[in-house]
């Protein structure tokens, strides 16, 4: 019976993979669709000179039909809801244990343990129909072992929890629980057992928007269900509920959901690979067309979208005051005071203790940041964290081998000076803005416009035209034109410009100029 409900269990699971994964049993609409050629989206309808001389202020990179390199059917049976992490899709109730290690290897220095719960119930609230029913901190000496707390300790919090009314689970604030530990949590306290992966991963699920947003949080769910099949069939084994073979296939259950699984995640990255060479041809557009790219990053619920809504004027953007609002990275033009434009890109938001595996699972979308011209580090500097918050964010970036001459040109922004009463800084290597009512954005695109000159290697340059021939015309097209003085007398004028070095190049030959 015990081998009959894990096989009852897993097989919604192994069938979506089966239907995927399998040709004999995918339907015949959901196929990969050939290479296209690709632009930016917010440049479809428009004409390239608009999009250079900064007549509209947004622009999405969105993953339309026509454009798209896998069917929509194919990535929502990738995506179909799993309770992969047995949160289901209910209101839940929760008791918030958050481990405090005193000392040793795990101890956090630069924060305390009533701010890292304070971002445990942050992330329960960002949630709809989760809240918290109470919540505690208990110290703890050995937080690898199968319950984390010492005997004494853990029999207090167990009577705790049973005696709290309502509760449907309990989360439990470590990176990631064995699937051991979960199994005895479940047994002791009889609820559901979760940890910040599984809670992370849930909201990632419910604020996926796009196609490789899914794919990415599927791909993050393997190791999820890896686990709970080893620790299912060794359950099995203990009871002696196994048969040693599945009908007659010679693979035992072990090995069928073992290469289903695999085979899952094969296809789950093809998908990703596909879009990622997607990302590079937009990636090559904008090198082609000499956009500069500036990737606005930070910790999660930083200001980053609000940032960018107050630098572009794109009213299409709706900021959130929630964890994780942005998991699909977004493209949006604005122009900078020599009136060159720059495309903003909005990153998803870091967070501490964030395991690996989601982070793996997100690199194609983080790829982006690699490839800009410039970064901006946005920081909430209201927040009691912001320090432990830079350190988590540095951490993630020197994780992800970002090339030094972009760290090393990095923006620090100091976001919410509206909320601090007489703020004052002292490194002058930070800017402080508040993005909501527009304090120090001036200074912010000076700075930014500085660097991009340095980064791209633009140059400044008065040139002389004659106003009889197509030069200023094509200057206005190719260029960033600043200012034009026109000489009546002889029908040239002295033309400012922002232009690079291969485009002034191509003005020199096209019109022989020396």
């Amino acid at each position: 019976m015990a081998a009959l409900r894990t096989i009852q269990r897993w097989l919604p699971v192994l069938q979506r993979s089966c239907t995927a994964i399998c040709p004999l049993h995918r339907p015949t609409t959901a196929r990969f669709l050939p290479v296209r050629p690709f632009v930016l989206s917010a440049a479809r309808g428009r004409n390239t000179d608009e999009v250079s001389k900064g007549r509209y202020t947004a622009s999405t990179e969105e993953e339309e039909e026509e454009e798209d390199f896998i069917d929509d059917s194919e990535v929502e049976e990738l995506f179909q809801q799993q309770d992969i992490a047995e949160v289901g899709q209910g209101q839940h109730r929760l008791f918030i244990v958050h481990p405090d290690v005193k000392w040793g290897s795990r101890k956090q220095h630069l924060t305390t343990a009533e701010l890292m719960l304070a971002e445990a119930v942050g992330l329960v609230n960002t949630l709809d129909n989760w809240t918290v029913v109470d919540s505690i901190i208990l110290s703890t000496k050995t937080p690898e072992k199968k319950r984390i707390f010492g005997k004494g300790n853990f029999q207090s919090l167990t009577e705790k929890i049973r005696q709290t009314a309502g509760i449907t689970a309990v989360f439990v604030n470590v990176e990631r629980l064995s699937p051991l530990s979960v199994k005895e949590l479940k047994e002791a306290w009889g609820v559901n057992v979760f940890d910040r992966y599984s809670v992370v991963l849930h909201i990632f699920r419910c604020n996926a928007q796009t196609k490789e947003a899914k794919l990415q949080i599927s791909l993050a769910e393997i190791p999820l269900l890896r686990s709970r099949l080893r620790n299912d069939v060794a359950n099995l084994d203990q009871q002696g509920g196994r048969s040693k073979y599945i009908g007659g296939s010679g693979e035992t259950l072990l090995e069928v959901q073992q290469r289903l699984l695999r085979e899952r995640e094969l296809k789950i990255r093809s998908a990703l690979e596909k879009l990622r060479r997607k990302r590079h041809l937009l990636r090559s557009q904008r090198k082609h067309k000499e956009f500069p790219v500036v990737s606005v990053l930070g910790y999660t619920n930083c200001g980053k979208t609000t940032l960018i809504k107050s630098l572009t004027g794109d009213s299409g953007l709706q900021p959130k005051n929630q964890l994780f609002a942005t998991l699909d990275v977004t493209v949006h033009a604005g122009q900078l005071p020599n009136h060159m434009t720059v495309l903003y890109v909005d990153t998803i938001g870091f967070l501490s203790q964030l395991p690996h595996q989601l982070i793996d699972s997100f690199s194609a979308t983080l790829e982006d940041i690699k490839h800009s011209d410039l970064l901006v580090h946005v920081r909430d500097i209201s927040h009691p964290e912001t320090v432990n918050q830079k350190v988590n964010v540095l951490n993630v970036l020197k994780n992800l081998q970002i090339p030094e001459r972009l760290l090393g040109s990095m923006i620090e922004v100091h976001n919410k000076i509206d909320l601090i009463d007489n703020y004052q800084f002292m490194d002058p290597h930070v800017l402080p803005i508040s993005a909501l009512d527009g304090r120090g954005l001036d200074e912010l695109k000076m700075a930014v416009e500085a660097e991009i000159i340095a980064s791209t290697g633009k140059h400044i340059l008065d040139l002389r035209v004659d106003l009889s021939s197509p030069q200023l015309s094509w200057l206005y097209k190719e260029a960033t034109v600043q200012d034009v003085e026109v000489d009546a007398n002889d029908g040239s004028a002295i033309v400012k410009v922002v232009i690079s070095t291969a485009a002034y190049g191509r003005y020199k030959k096209l019109f022989s100029v020396k």
